[in-house]
């Protein structure tokens, strides 16, 4: 059965009578065990014995919360049922599959509880025990340990206890006790080890003990005395911790558990390594059981500094409580870690002082680029030791030098830098110079920790330095220095136009930044600006045709051309399109030159821009470069000899630009849904007027009316006329159009065609965040048009569903056609 089908036929038997559903079920009995198969994912002919074959209890089975169902199965204890159960994937909610062994607390223990575990099927190789032994590792691992399996026999004590606590251990071997009634499984055990000497346990006292057990008056009390008291007692404890060594990372818990000591952790870390070099996961490296203690609060130092040597970054990131002793001393691995979210946290919380981050954490550049600087208390004891640099520039400029090899604190590269017995050389001019960079990119490594470090300076010093800086870090200050306007006026007056068009070849310019260096005016600025600044339209538009800020008109500059030239039509189309109504000859003829023009109308107002600037022999430079349709050149040449001629071309633009004459561009072709991204890519809006009465007249085209549906302000009418081709997977433009109100989950039922279609979308969207009294119409006008055309007549709902694959046309269509077959 089709996903289509077991929907209908579960909404079918939900909107019955209760005697026409049981009847109805009987005779869809093939059917409904497909439905219930599909939902608990275990084979049909297992859930018909389970279920008795009964169709109203299959029925009743539908409405079952598939866990709930699954749990009751594995209470038969039925070694069929236990290896269906292994491999079963249930639907939730949402229709998805999820693996019922990984995702049911408990199931697999609920199995072996009720279990005769002497019966030979759950043996043989056909049988559920045999996986076990397969290569197993995450959520089914832990399934297993936590079931009480490894107690079931002494192979599966061999296999597994090396995953268990010792206490755990002991407790398994007192299962095995009370499984056998003997201590027979001692000795088979003890005769594993001698037959497999490679086989470790993972528990070198468990031989002896065991072989003492053998030989005690009273084997349990004999075992029970060796048992830890205290220690792994709540299933809790244990579940934690194999989900920490092996399950998957959502099943960790996010805090320790109550009563589980870090005492008994750290043992079990001695005793198997909570490493890599243990784990049994796949995905990112360091998702280590020790990466995955260091998140729980209060994680001991030992732990902690191992899973730093293991991998740093990870550590660092994902501690809930990082030491300050991570960062600092002979083993710290600063350089490896992501240090800003680290510092920001320790100083935020009050776990790490500043000073002592600045005096002893390094190297000073990464601890410089990650403070943060927005916490008053850090800017402020930053600034006060970046203070004894002073104004002299020649400090600055040999701190910029010294600290990309610095491996010590702020504090003592500061010191480092303004002893005046310090017999390294000193800088009077800035190091390894380099130009800007068009576009700039953020500073990195020790231009950005200088950048850092200049912020937190006063006006004055920031003065005093700025005529030694080079172009590049000129760049980075203007750029993301946020310098007060005093500030930025001295960087102009020293280095000038270049220090500002530098400045304008940048992406992450505010609005203030942007106003400032438009209001320029300056042909080399306005040319960064656009090719690099985040420009809106208008702004774009104005460059493009020459207005100033300041007022007048000019030539587009040769600078702002040369952008046009250089950037690529596929990625910078609207660009190209700002220019339409420019009327420069210079960015027209690029325009041109460059683009192709789809819309008739843009051509148009290309043209009259052209001719109210620059008069007709300017528009005859346009036409002489061939690049405009043929009847449109011929049309404007003629046009060009009238003493009218502009007027005709405005009119003509007025007819292109008509609602009729918009649609007719998108309805006169083959591949209207092309035209239409066309139309919206060079600058005009859906003519919906004009589209209206082209659907009332003779219809839109379909590959039309399936890409305006995907607008948000498509008129009601094209939606209800678009549902009569639902796609069957559903459409965005549906669940959209749903969520806004503009259709209702009525229309999908009135509406949708074909009806395997419409009822996949009702399954797909008539979801938790529907409103509750549209779910209920839904359910109203269902029953209402099953109650008038069905009834309670078997025959006419078999034949529903019979026709149901096929069928092409609605919801209330099929119905109706249903009823009137059995009539």
């Amino acid at each position: 059965m089709t996903a289509s089908s077991r929907s209908a036929l579960r909404f079918a038997l939900r909107l019955a009578d209760p005697d026409t559903a049981d009847a109805l079920a009987e005779r869809m009995v093939p059917q409904l065990l497909g439905v219930l198969s599909d939902r608990f994912g275990l084979p049909e002919e297992l859930v018909e014995e389970l279920l008795g074959a009964d169709p109203v209890q299959m029925r009743a089975a539908l409405t079952i919360d598939p866990k709930e169902w699954l749990m009751a199965a594995a209470e038969t204890g039925d070694p069929v049922v236990g290896r269906a159960l292994w491999h079963a994937k249930y639907r939730n909610d949402a229709g998805y599959q999820e693996h019922a062994m990984e995702e049911i607390p408990g199931l697999l223990a609920t199995l072996l509880y009720a279990a005769d575990l002497a019966d030979p099927r759950w043996y043989e190789d056909d049988g559920l025990f045999p996986l076990f032994y397969e290569d197993l590792s995450g959520p089914l691992l832990v399934a297993i340990l936590t079931s009480g399996f490894p107690g079931v026999n002494a192979l599966s004590l061999a296999v597994f206890a090396v995953h268990l606590p010792p206490p755990v251990v002991v407790d398994t071997c007192l299962g095995l006790l009370e499984i056998w009634g003997s201590t027979e499984p001692f000795a088979v055990f003890l005769g594993l080890l001698d037959d497999l000497p490679d086989l470790d346990t993972g528990h070198p006292w468990l031989p002896d003990l065991l072989r003492r057990a053998l030989d005690a008056p009273d084997p349990e009390s004999f075992l029970r005395e060796h048992r830890p008291a205290g220690e792994w007692e709540d299933p809790e404890h244990l579940r934690a911790l194999l989900a920490v060594r092996y399950g998957d990372i959502r099943d960790v818990p996010v805090a320790k558990p109550d009563g589980l000591a870090w005492d008994l952790i750290r043992r079990e870390h001695q005793r198997l390594s909570f490493g890599p070099e243990n784990s049994q996961r796949s995905g990112f490296r360091y998702d280590t059981p020790l990466g995955r203690l260091v998140r729980w609060e209060g994680c001991p130092a030992d732990l902690m500094r191992e899973s730093l040597r293991d991998y740093p970054a990870g550590t660092a990131l994902d501690a809930a409580a990082l030491p300050f002793e991570a960062l600092v001393g002979p083993e710290a691995q600063t350089r490896e870690m992501y240090l800003p979210p680290v510092l920001e946290r320790g100083i935020g919380s009050g776990r790490y002082s500043v000073d002592r981050v600045l005096a002893e954490v390094g190297p000073a550049v990464d601890v410089l680029d990650s403070l943060p600087y927005d916490h008053a208390p850090t800017r402020k004891a930053a600034a006060g030791l970046i203070a004894w640099l002073g104004k002299d520039p020649v400090n600055w400029l040999t701190c910029y030098a010294r600290m990309g090899r610095a491996r010590g604190s702020v504090a003592e590269l500061i010191v480092d830098v303004t002893s005046p017995n310090s017999r390294k050389k000193r800088c009077t001019s800035w190091p390894w110079p380099q130009e800007a960079k068009f576009p700039v990119g953020h500073p990195r490594n020790s231009r950005a920790a200088f950048l850092a470090m200049f912020r937190c300076a006063t006006e004055e010093v920031q003065k005093a330095v700025v005529p030694h800086l080079d172009a590049r870090a000129v760049q980075h200050l203007l750029v993301f220095g946020e310098p007060s306007p005093a500030v930025r006026d001295a960087v102009v007056a020293v280095h000038g136009l270049p220090a500002q068009a530098a400045m304008a070849a940048s992406h992450h310019l505010s609005e203030e930044q942007v106003d400032y260096l438009l209001d320029l005016d300056e042909p080399t600025v306005d040319a960064q600006l656009f090719h690099h600044a985040p420009l809106d339209r208008l702004e774009r538009e104005r460059l493009l045709a020459g207005r100033l800020r300041g007022g007048g008109i000019r030539p587009v500059p040769e600078e702002l051309l040369a952008v046009l030239e250089d950037i690529t039509v596929n990625d910078y189309r609207d660009w190209f399109l700002a220019g339409l109504e420019s009327g420069d000859l210079g960015v027209a003829r690029t325009v041109v030159g460059r683009l192709r023009l789809h819309v008739p109308a843009c051509r148009t107002r290309l043209l009259i821009a052209v001719w109210e600037r620059g008069g007709p022999d300017a528009v005859r430079e346009i036409l002489a470069m061939d690049r405009l349709p043929a009847l449109l050149k011929r049309w404007t040449e003629r046009a060009l000899d009238a003493p009218d001629g502009l007027e005709r071309l405005r009119a003509r633009l007025a007819e292109e630009e008509s609602p009729a004459g918009l649609t007719e561009f998108l309805t006169a072709t083959t591949d209207p849904a092309t035209r239409l991204r066309r139309l919206l890519a060079e600058g005009y809006q859906r003519p919906w007027e004009g589209l209206m009465a082209a659907h009332h007249a003779d219809g839109l085209p379909a590959p039309l009316v399936n890409e305006l549906v995907k607008h948000p302000d498509c008129p009601r009418e094209l939606l209800l006329a678009a549902l009569a081709t639902t796609p069957e997977p559903g459409a965005d433009w549906i669940r959209d159009a749903l969520r806004s109100g503009r259709l209702t989950l009525e229309d999908l039922v009135n509406r949708a065609a074909p009806v395997r279609a419409a009822l996949a979308c009702l399954r797909r969207y008539a979801d938790d965040r529907t409103d509750a009294a549209a779910r209920q119409s839904v359910r109203a006008r269902a029953a209402a048009l099953t109650g008038e055309h069905l009834g309670t007549d078997v025959e006419a709902w078999s034949a529903c569903l019979q026709l149901l694959p096929a069928f092409a046309g609605t919801l209330p269509e099929l119905v109706a056609e249903a009823g009137e077959m059995t009539r």
